[in-house]
């Protein structure tokens, strides 16, 4: 009778929420919960890396492992994963012993599958149980996928396995590849698949690969919670319910949910997974999921303009994300020239010499407003609000650099609206002003609409600048903003930020008298 193993993925594949950093106590937590679950094997973590800390679940050797996984429980493989795009020295592959982990599994892409195959051999040479990962299966032509699988037969492997790697095969196409897979590996090596969940279809094939009554043996990841890159994975405890109800199975559920409960419920609330739009849009393009979060991160591109430019990423740079190709393509994409010649001329003629009140939506617009009014209502002044409505100030201007903000500035406001030129789906403005002209170097800040709109009064020449509620980021977007609606989380990266808008303050004073008029972190 064949046999559907069920391996656990939450400790390493739930690692790129969190930087890997578990905590000891909940590593070994997750490990002592999940042996009790009866599930078969568990990843531990990635082996690497040169750098062990006990709180992450990455490992620069098979030692550092041990400890975090004792007193083993004989009921349960424990494994590592080796990522070929950056493995550790083949040399700390050191024999397999009672102690360590039991498997070894080896991911990698199609370009790599030579370098993988001398560390596959290593790895069973140590005694190992090796487990075979195809990344992103999909991407294989048939030809490349059987050469791949005829190339690893060799070794007899203890799994081969598909890996959805941005969450896109669709039923179909699935079905094809795991018959594919039947068809061509060696009798007694296992099938697995790695799913991931960027289009909903974890579950489904998983249930389909179990389903299709395949001679050989099966092994299906999952993690706890779904808890995994992108939109995450398979819900291990939904999973291990259906196999329990279906396939005469009898995994304990309940050890999962305390996982849920008394591990990862605080990081979800910290740092979501799961299904989304923009993880949607990433997949249904066939791109990285990393190029959604990186996207997102902008929150500037409405749901029109993130398919676009997905679209525009070239066919060769989808599969591959950096940070340098994403940051390529946004600037290419929001720099969409114009000549704004005459809207400088005009906007010219109402603020040069003028006093301007520059109003930003900080909280201390709140703590300030009467000093704000008294000042903004003088004969002499020009009133710009940043990205936000700012009713109870009357503005004379809105700039606005950001789609999704002048959304819900768009048609409900009396002052003139000053807009640029990134902003390819804005159907109502006074004045377009060219986006490249204004934008800054630094792609952490390339569309910080503070920063662009005083780059903008540096080239209408008023006699002065006060600049109110530009006070700054914290870890506590809550505690940001005049108006809560207006919330924008940066994750991760405030205090990096303030400095880089700082400096580029420090360089707008050298042209432009600026004086800020309420609280800012940038002053410090």
């Amino acid at each position: 009778m064949r046999k559907i193993y069920l391996m656990d993925c939450t400790l390493r594949d739930g690692g790129y929420i969190n930087d890997w950093r578990f905590g000891e106590e909940t590593i070994k937590g997750v490990c002592r919960l999940l042996a009790s679950t009866g599930i078969e094997l568990m990843e531990v973590g990635f082996l690497k890396g040169d750098v062990y800390d006990r709180d992450r679940t990455m490992f620069p050797d098979i030692p550092s492992i041990t400890s975090m996984i004792a007193p083993k429980s004989k009921n349960m493989i424990y494994a590592a994963m080796l990522d070929m795009s950056a493995p550790v020295p083949i040399e700390r592959i050191i024999d397999r012993t009672e102690d360590s982990v039991d498997a070894i599994k080896v991911i990698f892409k199609k370009n790599k599958i030579e370098e993988a195959y001398r560390y596959c051999q290593r790895i069973k040479e140590a005694g190992y149980i090796l487990y075979v990962n195809f990344v992103g299966t999909d991407l294989y032509t048939d030809r490349e996928f059987i050469d791949g699988i005829e190339r690893f037969n060799s070794l007899k492997p203890f799994a081969m396995s598909i890996v959805d790697s941005f969450g896109l095969i669709k039923r179909k196409q699935f079905l094809r590849l795991a018959y594919l897979a039947d068809n061509n590996m060696d009798e007694g090596i296992v099938l697995g698949y790695h799913a991931h969940n960027n289009l909903q279809l974890a579950f489904g094939n998983a249930e389909a690969l179990v389903e299709m009554g395949l001679k050989r043996d099966l092994s299906i990841d999952a993690c706890v919670f779904g808890m995994g890159r992108g939109a995450g994975n398979l819900n291990l405890e939904l999973f291990s319910e259906y196999m329990n109800e279906n396939h005469g199975t009898d995994y304990r559920v309940e050890p999962m949910l305390e996982i849920m409960d008394r591990y990862l419920q605080d990081i979800y609330r910290k740092r979501f997974w799961g299904y989304s739009l923009p993880f949607y849009l990433s997949a249904s393009r066939g791109c990285h999921p990393n190029y959604a979060i990186y996207l997102e991160q902008k929150d500037s591109l409405t749901v029109k303009s993130f398919d676009e430019l997905l679209k525009s990423i070239e066919p060769e740079d989808r599969a591959s994300f950096s940070k340098e190709k994403a940051e390529r393509y946004y600037r290419e994409y929001m720099e969409n020239y114009i000549d704004d010649t005459k809207a400088l001329e005009e906007l010219g003629k109402d603020f040069m010499g003028k006093t301007v009140v520059l109003l930003a939506p900080g909280r201390s617009l709140n703590t300030y407003a009467d000093d704000i009014k008294l000042l903004s209502r003088r004969g002499d002044t020009v009133t710009v609000a940043v990205n936000f409505l700012a009713e109870e100030f009357e503005p004379d201007y809105i700039f606005s650099s950001n789609m999704r903000r002048y959304e819900k500035i768009e048609g409900r406001t009396k002052a003139k609206c000053i807009t640029s030129s990134n902003m390819k789906e804005c159907s109502s403005t006074d004045y377009v002003v060219n986006f490249s002209s204004y934008a800054l170097k630094d792609p952490e800040i390339i569309d910080n609409s503070g920063l662009m709109a005083l780059r903008l009064m540096m080239a209408l020449n008023p006699a002065a600048v006060y600049v109110a509620g530009m006070d700054g980021y914290t870890p506590y977007p809550e505690e940001d903003y005049y108006d809560k609606r207006l919330q924008f989380r940066f994750p991760e990266g405030a205090v990096q930020r303030n400095r880089l808008i700082a400096s580029e303050l420090s360089e707008i004073r050298k042209h432009l008298k600026l004086e800020f008029i309420t609280p800012t972190q940038y002053e410090l």
